[in-house]
């Protein structure tokens, strides 16, 4: 009989803790203790009350923060135990970042903000990928206008772009719709959804929105820094409900 081991988690954590002013006398545990392994090809949704270390859990699981113990991992490669330049090529080579505040440049059109950490990285731009993720957010026609010639939701689409178009082991998203109105929102949320389910891409999205949560393959609930709910194919209703009873 042939024995099929489980693929090896995208990210994760080992008893990973983040304590802020540690040597204060009012230290603030951001995160505490948390071990949570992600599959390849999930779509994982963070939520939690407000302080409760959502986003401080995705940073440190993304590299762009430091923990304060435990380990953080993106695939074979531990956050925590290579040093700041190899933690800068890694979120390079392998993250891919879109966040509430767009970031793009305002100088550069569409689609030179989308190729750019490509260039940065001296990586050749796969014209094929470029053009079925472009044409997938609907971006074909504005590729050419700069970001302030964009709406909220174009603007927010040519960043899901920069963020995919590099081929990224892990997507980190982190609240992607807080600036968008609800019709823009859900097609952002429709096009991770499907390139979780079609294109095999990890998805990790920090959310308080339970409607965007139940696109979601997957949803973890912090309180206090700490996981407290673990919700597999995570609905509206069930989420509201969870976070009501959190207060």
């Amino acid at each position: 009989m042939t024995v099929t081991s489980a693929p090896p988690a995208a990210c994760g954590t080992q008893n990973l803790t983040k304590v802020y002013a540690p040597d204060s006398d009012r230290p603030v545990v951001a995160v505490n203790d948390v071990s949570v392994e992600i599959r390849p090809g999930s779509f994982t949704a963070i939520m939690g009350p407000s302080g409760s270390g959502k986003s401080t859990l995705m940073h440190c699981m993304a590299g762009l923060d430091r923990a304060t113990s435990g380990d953080a991992f993106i695939g074979s490669h531990n956050l925590s135990t290579l040093p700041e330049k190899q933690v800068t090529r890694v979120r390079r080579d392998k993250v891919g970042f879109v966040f509430q505040s767009f970031n793009l440049l305002p100088t550069l059109t569409a689609a030179q903000n989308i190729v750019l950490p490509l260039e940065l990285a001296g990586r050749k731009v796969d014209r094929q990928l470029f053009q079925s993720i472009t044409d997938s957010l609907g971006l074909g026609e504005r590729l050419s206008h700069r970001p302030s010639q964009l709406s909220g939701g174009q603007q927010q689409r040519v960043a899901i772009a920069r963020a995919l178009v590099t081929r990224p082991e892990v997507v980190f998203a982190d609240e992607p719709t807080g600036a968008l109105d609800s019709r823009t929102g859900t097609a952002l949320l429709e096009y991770l959804s499907r390139a979780s389910r079609e294109q095999d891409q990890t998805i990790i999205m920090v959310t308080h929105d339970p409607k965007a949560a139940a696109y979601a393959d997957r949803a973890l609930v912090l309180l206090d820094g700490s996981i407290v709910d673990d919700v597999a194919e995570p609905t509206a209703e069930r989420m509201l409900g969870i976070l009501g009873k959190l207060g």
